[in-house]
């Protein structure tokens, strides 16, 4: 499967000492199945930035390997309580441990307004069933792939 990362640089071999924490499914290297879900994102990256060029880069990655390895591997079919509080939990700046142990997780992208609408949540101005409409992408559901290990790492190789 070809995975597309989005970003100002070039990036020839992920390193996840450059992840940022307090994402989506914690701090790892993000992945999109479709190219032009990652150009959006390299386009994102350059506005925050503030300079340079939008660059995707593509992997192609070995689910094969990845179950050979007995990696953890998490899945989200849709927008549910689960991946709500999956997301709550990952992005909550009251802890500096990472929530979960999975080398990779696969799962709905949450919309750009995710940190106000969970905010809402927790000073329960919006419930969870609100917090997971409020989540959901406004673009439809779009996917997004987690490598949160060394390990998973292994899986991904450049093209």
């Amino acid at each position: 499967m070809i995975l597309y990362h989005g970003s100002d640089t070039d990036v020839k071999v992920p390193d996840l000492s450059k992840s940022r924490p307090y994402k989506d499914f914690g701090s790892g290297f993000y992945l999109a199945p479709v190219y032009s879900q990652a150009q959006g994102r390299a386009v994102q990256v350059v506005n925050i930035h503030g300079g340079g060029k939008p660059i995707v880069s593509a992997f192609e990655w070995d689910e094969e390997q990845a179950s050979a390895l007995c990696l953890s591997i998490k899945r989200f079919d849709d927008y549910t309580e689960e991946w709500a509080r999956f997301i709550l939990a990952n992005r909550s700046r009251d802890s500096l441990q990472p929530v979960h142990s999975y080398d990779i997780v696969i799962g709905p992208v949450a919309d750009d307004g995710v940190t106000f609408q969970l905010r809402r949540y927790r000073q329960g101005y919006i419930n969870m069933q609100e917090l997971i409409l409020e989540l959901r992408y406004a673009k439809g559901l779009t996917v997004q792939y987690f490598f949160g290990t060394e390990k998973s790492l292994t899986t991904l190789r450049r093209i």
